[in-house]
């Protein structure tokens, strides 16, 4: 088969339907369009999806939203000491890629908050974003150390 060898397929060369001329050919009349009404007229068709024709628009009686989304806002995932008591060994390297690993992170990537909820024995050695003032206190307790990586920024900045 060469290049001068390719037809299109028969059904992709159908001629274009001509409405309006005459009975016989099949959308006389009206077109297609039935009788009377909005979508019968020209420039009916192309209404608003919002517009719902002698009744209040249904996008009147939706709730409005209140305030504003900050695009810049970062979520950290909060992560508790009774399950780094749970799922970590003595001396172990608790990182956010060690967090992921244990299945207490979606992405390796996520910001990552320490709180301190539940009891700790284990002395750990701990690198996150953030951590509170009870947690801290409850690592350094058992002789644990505690490193925080740089701040997270947004990859979204604003344009200047």
């Amino acid at each position: 088969m060469k290049l001068h060898d390719l037809r299109p397929h028969k059904e992709q060369k159908r001629k274009r339907k001509r409405v309006g001329r005459g009975t016989g050919s099949g959308k006389g009349k009206t077109s297609g369009r039935g009788t009377k009404g909005q979508n019968s007229r020209s420039g009916g068709s192309g209404l608003s999806i919002h517009r719902e024709r002698g009744r209040g628009s249904m996008i009147f009686h939706l709730p409005k939203l209140r305030g504003f989304n900050n695009r810049f806002k970062v979520y950290y995932t909060p992560i508790n000491m009774d399950a780094l008591e749970r799922q970590f060994d003595d001396n172990a390297d608790v990182t956010p890629e060690a967090l992921f690993e244990a299945g207490l992170l979606r992405r390796a990537k996520d910001p990552v908050v320490i709180l301190g909820r539940g009891d700790l024995s284990k002395k750990l050695n701990v690198t996150v974003h953030r951590i509170s003032e009870s947690a801290k206190s409850k690592i350094e307790a058992v002789g644990g150390s505690i490193e925080l990586l740089p701040s997270v920024v947004n990859r979204k900045m604003p344009r200047s």
